[in-house]
């Protein structure tokens, strides 16, 4: 019985145990794993060139090269003969390839505007909230400068207490002649 419990207990006649706390391995997988950024990125940079004038002279300069060959070669070194029926294919297959290459650069490309779409709604709206609030701000400030005394209003109030002084001086001169000021302390 001893030594059941002591086979029991080595690590390794147990059966194996999967731990909770750890991730499980990755397991087989038929597909292969590819990185749908990088063939993204792969896929526009190749549109971006089927785009350009470059590309239409690099084909241009092909098919007439292939046609020339083809027509003025020896006929042991001809492998397209006079109907070009290789070319055509070839022109089909670049065709079925660069039209869903194009398609997925479109659509990554219209993501991306959705995305800046969306980003500068967002900033055209903080621009409008901003600017209702600065609108109410100065509105309240032209209230509130309404009731405050401006400069201006303030000259026009103390030359009107200088002509009232003047006036009552006028009315009532001063009696004393001397000019001294004991009696005003």
């Amino acid at each position: 019985m001893a030594a059941d419990r002591d086979r029991e207990n080595r690590p390794e006649q147990r059966t194996p145990r999967f731990r909770l706390d750890q991730p499980r391995p990755p397991r087989n997988k038929i597909l292969p794993d590819y990185d749908p950024e990088a063939f993204g990125r792969l896929s526009e940079r190749i549109a971006r060139f089927l785009g350009t004038g470059r590309f239409i002279v690099w084909m241009t300069v092909v098919i007439i090269m292939w046609v020339v060959w083809n027509i003025a070669a020896p006929d042991h070194l001809r492998f397209d003969q006079y109907p070009f029926i290789f070319l055509t294919l070839m022109l089909s297959l670049q065709a079925s390839y660069a039209a869903p290459l194009i398609l997925l650069a479109q659509n990554r490309q219209d993501d991306r505007d959705r995305v800046n779409l969306e980003q500068d709604r967002k900033q055209n709206e903080r621009s409008i909230a901003d600017t209702e609030y600065l609108t109410r701000e100065i509105a309240s400030l032209r209230m509130g400068l309404g009731e405050v005394a401006t400069r201006d209003w303030i000259r026009s109030e103390l030359q009107d207490l200088v002509k009232e002084l003047e006036e009552q001086r006028a009315v009532f001169p001063s009696e004393r002649s001397r000019g001294s000021d004991v009696g005003d302390r």
